[in-house]
């Protein structure tokens, strides 16, 4: 007897709307990092943050994002993961 064929993504198609997300993005934008996603911190000393970072041997990305909803750059932690610090405009 041949069993009906399931209605509908079976369990292993359905994704939760973040999961969906993820799988569009992975690897995409974060290169090298193999993660589909990227650390946001918001931060208040961006620059004194990226000293630190560059002492500990973390690689920071040439370029430095302003703009006015503030200052962020890109760095690679020590595990190939990709980071974003963000530093909001002074007084918010």
């Amino acid at each position: 007897m041949a069993s009906a064929a399931p209605l509908g993504p079976s369990a292993t198609e359905r994704r939760t709307p973040a999961e969906s997300a993820l799988k569009r993005v992975a690897g995409v934008g974060f290169e090298p990092s193999p993660a589909g996603f990227m650390i946001n911190d918001r931060v208040e000393d961006l620059d004194a943050l990226l000293a630190i970072l560059r002492e500990e041997g973390c690689t920071l990305d040439e370029k430095v994002e302003a703009s006015e909803s503030g200052m962020s750059r890109w760095v690679m932690d020590l595990e190939g993961n990709r980071i974003e610090p963000w530093q909001p405009p002074e007084g918010r």
